[in-house]
């Protein structure tokens, strides 16, 4: 990314393939239109129980926004969300593959990105890409470009967090392309120049007594809460 100039997209929901076919790693991306949120909650409704999606998302959109928003009830009954924060997509990855099918999502938007091995194996099938929020404390940032909500589906049962918002969205961003059609990751590729410094940066070092319970390089070995 050294030198290069960020370019900043603006895409239109429903995204075509041929609008995702132009974006490159590291570009910025705002989005008009109209997004959804969900997650394990509404996946499991879905996929697990066999529910009918509230949405027609072929008639809707096909952006699909991992987070949790703060969300408040208007005197008239209408919503007002102030701020989204995304959540951390590796966490939903065992889901994706049905959720691509059922859906027919094309973008997924979250934190931290997902394994190079679930862009190629699940993403690139799918013709999706990852777009990833920018850092923390972007929120309210996001929660500006939402003009309003359409729809919050499953509220009573599933609370705030999992619900599936629908959000009519404008210059939402920014976003960053995490991973392409090619299933290359944007995070994955900057890992390995840094990565190739770590190992005489730390020469003659002992290794650390202490580490944080749970720290590993390895998926298979991550312990999550």
């Amino acid at each position: 990314m050294t030198g290069k100039t960020l370019r900043e997209v603006r895409l239109r929901t429903p995204v075509t393939p041929e609008a995702l076919a132009k974006l490159e790693l590291g570009d910025v991306v705002y989005l008009d239109g109209v997004i959804y949120t969900a997650r394990e909650g509404v996946y499991k409704r879905i996929l697990q129980d066999g529910e009918q999606p509230p949405v027609d998302f072929a008639t809707t959109t096909n952006v699909n926004f991992h987070c949790s928003p703060a969300a408040s009830v208007n005197p008239d009954g209408s919503f007002n969300i102030g701020a989204v924060t995304a959540t951390a997509s590796f966490r939903f990855s065992k889901w994706l593959p049905k959720w691509f099918e059922v859906s027919g999502a094309k973008i997924i938007i979250g934190k931290g990105g997902m394994s190079e091995a679930d862009y190629r194996e699940v993403f690139v099938p799918a013709g999706a890409i990852y777009l990833t929020t920018v850092g923390y404390g972007t929120g309210a940032l996001l929660g500006r470009g939402i003009r309003k909500v359409r729809a919050a589906h499953w509220l009573d049962r599933l609370g705030i967090a999992q619900a599936m918002w629908v959000l009519e969205v404008e210059k939402f961003g920014p976003l960053l392309v995490e991973s392409d059609l090619e299933g290359n990751s944007l995070f994955e590729r900057n890992n390995k120049i840094v990565n190739q410094g770590l190992a005489r940066l730390y020469e003659g070092l002992r290794p650390p007594s202490l580490a944080r319970y749970g720290e590993t390089d390895d998926r298979g070995k991550e312990v999550i809460g």
